[in-house]
């Protein structure tokens, strides 16, 4: 079975504010994952409950519903500005 991806409000309204070019090339990326084996571009992030995925100088943090095959993309930014915005706490990881 393929695995499906679903944007956060908060990763389309990103998308919407990029020029045209870099959303599409990141719209792009994420179709990749649409596989029946995602886990191949996907890195765990070491301490947390999810996974990046690296998509040219951009990054995305997706959360996996393993039960539904659904790839939830949390958070998309520039590489250098993404692991800024997570708050880290042991139990669950926390998106600002």
């Amino acid at each position: 079975m393929i695995w499906k991806v679903s944007l956060s409000p908060d990763v389309q309204h990103f998308l919407e504010r990029q020029d045209h070019q870099i959303a599409a090339r990141i719209r792009k990326g994420l179709e990749k994952l649409k596989t029946e084996n995602p886990f191949h571009y996907l890195e765990h992030f070491e301490g947390q409950d999810f996974y990046k995925y690296r998509i040219s100088d951009y990054r995305a943090l997706i959360d996996i519903d393993f039960t539904n095959k659904i790839l939830k993309v949390q958070v998309v930014d520039h590489r250098s500005l993404i692991y800024k915005r997570i708050k880290n706490t042991p139990s669950q990881p926390r998106f600002l």
